[in-house]
């Protein structure tokens, strides 16, 4: 009885001795918790083995998870601990706020992006020939319509292209164009609003706040970038034979502008959510680092990519020749060299333009999916390996998008969707190029030289 008595008092001890440990070498208050080898005297677990099992079936089921699950936020890691410079002050909760109105801020521009590519598409861009600082109200009565009809017919699409179209085919068009316009009005006002609110507050940093301001300068001024574009089609062509459009430059130049605004915006929500990029290891931050070296060329590409689509819709390049992969019956049309100087080749001929979007969306494909293929192996945080391999699915899917946009001759449908697809394309980029940014310098101190793949599942 007296050796029974003495084998059950060994093992409660050893276990409470376990546990102990355990409470020590974990955070206190955290909510999950997981036991290593490596954090216990191996000696003593190996004799007394059958009480720490005993011990450790005696906790609840699903009360460990395992530490590789857990990203790094600011939630997760105190920033006083952390020495974190966060762009958010006043917790959490102000965190949230703020990360929730940039990441809405976001997509309205997105939804900008896609209602400016239906604008252009339907024709609609130079149905409004006048612009006012203070915005233009609709015309309400018969009248007003006939008087803002009789402006446009002294356009020269009118005259050119749409000669004999009724009233109601010109509501259309100006109704599209002056949602475009409105559109974009609503934007800066619920972008001002919050962000007046959260300065007021003191939620915002001064690192923050200057980019953000900037921003917002640069979506002011897309208003006066619209209208000089809008007023570029206005003018009357320099050939009786060409048909009045916006200039391809200053199209171009109000896509990039618009591309610039809704990177910045995806760029500082994603650093207010999550300062710390997800690394568990010292191996894992290597590994990103080599996936940074590839991330970045890649993104020139694909940005590059994206603004020769604006020169593509700035000269009606994509019904030049409606066939893949050959352009017509060849491969590589007799006037792409057509036009002096060579430089306006790459611009305005649209022979010129189609080509080497083509090329350059080949180069994407290409250039993403070698991505994947060299990072397949590496040592990296499994939300790294998702993300290339969402983006080498993203960029199969825009390809298929631009044939198929290409085949059917541009219809209203798959051109949006082709052009939400680059935007996508670009934020999946953006995203990654993000998550493979370098850790704190306090963070990399605290990182195991691997990750542990000795945790105890339970």
């Amino acid at each position: 009885m007296n050796r029974i008595a003495t084998l059950l008092l060994r093992k409660n001890q050893t276990f409470n001795s376990i546990y102990s440990n355990s409470k020590q070498f974990f955070n206190n208050g955290t909510n999950f918790k997981a036991f290593s080898t490596e954090s216990f005297n191996l000696s003593s677990i190996t004799a007394s083995r059958n009480a720490t099992i005993l011990g450790f079936r005696s906790l609840p089921k699903g009360f460990y998870k395992h530490p590789a699950r857990n990203m790094c936020t600011a939630a997760s890691i105190p920033a006083e601990k952390a020495g974190l410079k966060l762009l958010v002050t006043g917790g959490p909760r102000a965190q949230k706020m703020v990360g929730i109105w940039l990441f809405g801020s976001a997509a309205w521009v997105f939804s900008m992006v896609i209602l400016g590519g239906v604008t252009r598409l339907t024709r609609s861009g130079l149905s409004m020939t006048d612009w006012k600082f203070t915005g233009n109200l609709p015309p309400l009565t018969d009248e007003e319509w006939i008087s803002e009809f009789e402006k446009y017919k002294q356009s020269p699409e009118y005259k050119r292209i749409n000669k004999g179209m009724s009233l109601e085919d010109f509501k259309f068009i100006y109704w599209m164009e002056y949602a475009h316009r409105m559109w974009g009005r609503a934007l800066g006002i619920m972008f001002a609003l919050p962000f007046s609110y959260f300065l007021r507050k003191g939620y915002i940093t001064l690192g923050l706040g200057l980019r953000l301001s900037g921003l917002f300068a640069l979506g002011a001024g897309q208003g006066f970038i619209g209208w000089w574009m809008v007023k570029s089609g206005l003018e009357e062509p320099e050939s009786e034979y060409s048909e009045p459009r916006v200039s391809p430059y200053r199209l171009a130049a109000h896509l990039t502008s618009a591309f610039a605004i809704y990177s910045g915006l995806l760029w500082n929500a994603l650093s207010v959510v999550m300062p710390e990029p997800p690394a568990e290891s010292l191996a894992w931050v290597n590994g990103a680092t080599k996936v940074k070296r590839l991330v970045i060329p890649v993104s020139l590409i694909v940005g590059v990519t994206a603004i020769s689509g604006a020169f593509v819709a700035g000269n009606d390049a994509g019904r030049a020749y409606n066939t893949f992969p050959k352009m017509g019956d060849t491969w590589i049309p007799d006037d792409v060299l057509s036009m002096k100087p060579l430089l306006r080749n790459f611009f305005e001929n649209t022979s010129t333009v189609q080509l080497d979007h083509r090329i350059l969306a080949t180069a994407t494909l290409v250039s993403i999916c070698s991505l994947w293929w060299a990072t397949r192996k590496l040592d990296i945080h499994p939300a790294v390996k998702y993300l290339i391999s969402c983006t080498a699915g993203m960029a199969g899917l825009q390809v298929t998008l631009g044939i198929s946009t290409l085949l059917s001759y541009v219809p209203v449908s798959l051109g949006s969707a082709h052009q939400a697809g680059a935007l996508t394309l670009l934020s999946f980029m953006i995203l990654l190029t993000h998550t493979v940014r370098k850790p704190s310098l306090s963070l990399l101190r605290s990182l195991p030289p691997v990750a542990k793949n000795t945790t105890v599942w339970l």
